[in-house]
């Protein structure tokens, strides 16, 4: 089990290493601590601080893929701080 993990971990970096994608920074890092929380012993408490990484970069990564709405006429991160343009129909009609 203890190795899945590991081989889950290293093929998250190596898709990182092809990619660029910081998100899966994030899945490699619970991939690893998964594992570090599994090999240690039930009373150990450095399992504990594992699962709790792993916990907070779970979450970590589901503030990275949540979808976020997007505000009409405000600046957007996708066009560098440009504002949205408006669609052609409306410019026409504004026209007229």
């Amino acid at each position: 089990m203890v190795g899945g993990f590991i081989a889950a971990s290293v093929v998250a970096l190596v898709q990182f290493a092809r990619v660029r994608d910081r998100r899966l920074l994030l899945l490699a890092a619970m991939f690893a601590l998964q594992s570090q929380a599994l090999g240690r012993q039930w009373w150990d408490v450095w399992k504990d601080v594992c699962q709790g990484g792993v916990c907070l970069a779970g979450l970590g990564l589901l503030f990275t893929l949540s979808p976020r709405p997007q505000h009409d006429g405000l600046p957007s991160a996708r066009t560098g701080g440009a504002p949205t343009p408006e669609p052609r129909a409306a410019v026409d009609e504004a026209k007229q």
